[in-house]
């Protein structure tokens, strides 16, 4: 039997994420008890806490807001169950936020902590940096 590897299974779900994948596709990468906490940042002051249930609704509803999803990784760090990636996120807006109109680009610089137990992501932690490019 071969041991799973807690970085693959984060990079699969990542990879998912990018290529548009739903609560279907994404869906099977979490643990039931799953918890996605995202730190505050510009876009969520007061950030949030979510459970596997409201990450999968979220996945779907993002793809009214967002296309063409891209994480560039820039840095990997494995320790026993937890994965760190430091990487670049990018999106094109389909709809107007705060700082930025439909039809821009929106970028992060993210840093995310995840616990995988059993093949499965029990836990992520989210810290993310938005920013814009110079003119």
């Amino acid at each position: 039997m071969s041991k799973i590897n807690p970085l693959d299974v984060v990079l699969g779900f990542v990879r998912t994420v990018e290529a548009g994948g739903g609560a279907t596709e994404i869906g099977r990468f979490l643990s039931e008890d799953f918890t996605l906490t995202e730190w505050p940042h510009a876009l969520a002051r007061s950030g949030s806490t979510r459970t596997k249930q409201e990450t999968l609704s979220g996945a779907d509803d993002s793809k009214s807001i967002v296309a063409g999803q891209r994480f560039e990784i820039v840095r990997t760090t494995t320790e026993g169950t937890r994965v760190v990636l430091e990487m670049n996120w990018s999106a094109v807006l389909l709809m107007d936020l705060p700082h930025w109109d439909a039809g821009e680009t929106i970028r992060a610089r993210s840093t995310a902590v995840f616990e995988v137990q059993g093949g499965l992501i029990t836990s992520q932690d989210t810290y993310d940096c938005y920013y814009t490019l110079p003119s």
